[in-house]
């Protein structure tokens, strides 16, 4: 039952872990929901429009005719998947704690904010997790064309998340600090995609033991989180930085960063963090890196995932 007041929805960003492209192919994968969030402000109104306020631009459009924007793409069709329920116009107020150029799963979190409010604006009551999965994964695999999930995972449910697909969860109870630094450009994921599947298709052996060794290291690393085994973790991370650097998708830029990621004390293991070809990468700790040219930035993987402010 829809009601009058604001409603306020946020859900985390995230980043990817373990098992980049890898996850597209039915293996493991872990991402982490980090200390960054998206928020998302329902308003109802009178009238049969949607207003639309973010950094990212300002729009308006009729409820039943929403034309496209090139900003607000997974808020818009996340509206157009709710269509049939929505009981009048609305304004959506967006805020955000991190920048949509760096990847840190804003599309995710956005998504997942936004489905979370129109439910909870439409049943008059939160929805259950899966559900809120099920919505925002359809939102974006319809968007950008292909996505694992892991990222919306992240945000539905919080912490450290080993996902599968068919989707399955495997909760890790546990925090760790993380530095992420990102390289200053990033190449769109599904052009990162496209040319990793092209580079499969010619080689599909050399890409079916990646995979493999993917989805073991996963399922080691997942082992190695709870049992508070943080070196072993970071082996684990450096290795797959390799299998990356294998698959095709590292940069000089990245290079460079894992480096120096790697070679800090207070680093136990790093690796690029998402499909690659640009964006970030990650170390397991915390680390200075005064001497790098490009933004750090010091994380925590979070526990909260999508939240209902009242």
């Amino acid at each position: 039952m829809a009601n009058d007041a604001c409603i306020k929805t946020s859900a985390p960003g995230s980043l990817m872990l373990l098992g980049e492209h890898a996850v597209l192919h039915g293996h493991k994968a872990l991402v982490g929901a980090i200390s960054r969030r998206m928020t998302v402000k329902l308003k109802p109104s009178d009238d049969d429009s949607v207003r639309i306020v973010s950094a990212l631009g300002q729009y308006k459009a009729p409820l039943n005719d929403l034309v496209d924007h090139p900003s607000l793409g997974f808020v818009l069709q996340a509206i157009r998947q709710q269509f049939p329920f929505i009981p009048t116009g609305f304004e959506l107020s967006i805020d955000s704690d991190f920048s949509a150029d760096i990847g840190f799963g804003s599309s995710a979190a956005v998504t997942v904010a936004t489905h979370a409010a129109l439910l909870r604006w439409i049943t008059g009551k939160p929805p259950a997790p899966e559900k809120l999965f099920k919505q925002a994964v359809e939102t974006v695999r319809s968007v950008q064309g292909r996505g694992s999930g892991a990222d919306v995972a992240a945000s539905v449910f919080g912490g450290m998340v080993g996902y599968e697909i068919p989707p399955t969860f495997q909760p890790v109870g546990l925090s760790i600090p993380l530095t992420a630094v990102y390289c200053g450009y990033k190449t769109p994921t599904p052009e990162v995609i496209r040319r990793v599947e092209q580079l499969r298709s010619a080689d599909p052996e050399k890409y079916r033991k990646i995979d493999a060794e993917i989805d073991a290291g996963v399922a080691d690393a997942i082992g190695c989180l709870k049992r508070r085994d943080f070196p072993a973790f970071g082996k684990i991370l450096n290795r797959h930085q390799q299998l990356m650097d294998q698959m095709g998708v590292n940069t000089p830029e990245l290079a460079e960063i894992v480096s120096a990621l790697q070679a800090s004390p207070d680093v136990f293991g790093a690796k690029i963090s998402g499909s690659g070809l640009g964006d970030c990468a990650i170390g397991a700790g915390y680390a200075d890196l005064a001497g790098l040219d490009y933004p750090v930035y010091h994380l925590e993987i979070t526990p909260a995932g999508c939240r209902y402010h009242e």
